[in-house]
């Protein structure tokens, strides 16, 4: 995933990360946003998810974009007490 996409995503990011501290699920369905998506490859999107502890699911027709809270990946942060994957460290 390059940079200059990521830096996209960051305010939709922003947006997804709010919506998931309140409750368990976001949709993706308005179409702006939904385009942003669909340029994604599906590795990309998986990448996108999992740097911020989500779990994401492409709906077959393409209405909408699930994320979700993973669970596991909350665990293993919370466990080595990295707010971000040991990759994305500055300090290296």
């Amino acid at each position: 995933m390059t940079a200059e996409l990521f830096e996209r995503l960051e305010p939709i990011a922003r947006i997804i990360s709010q919506q998931l501290a309140c409750k368990p699920e976001h949709f993706i369905t308005h179409p702006s946003e939904k385009h942003l998506f669909r340029a994604l490859s599906e590795e990309n999107l998986r990448e996108f998810a999992h740097r911020h502890g989500w779990r994401v699911v492409r709906r077959l027709g393409g209405r909408r974009i699930e994320f979700y809270n993973d669970a596991h990946e909350r665990q293993e942060r919370a466990r080595t007490g990295n707010a971000r994957p040991e990759d994305e460290r500055s300090d290296r």
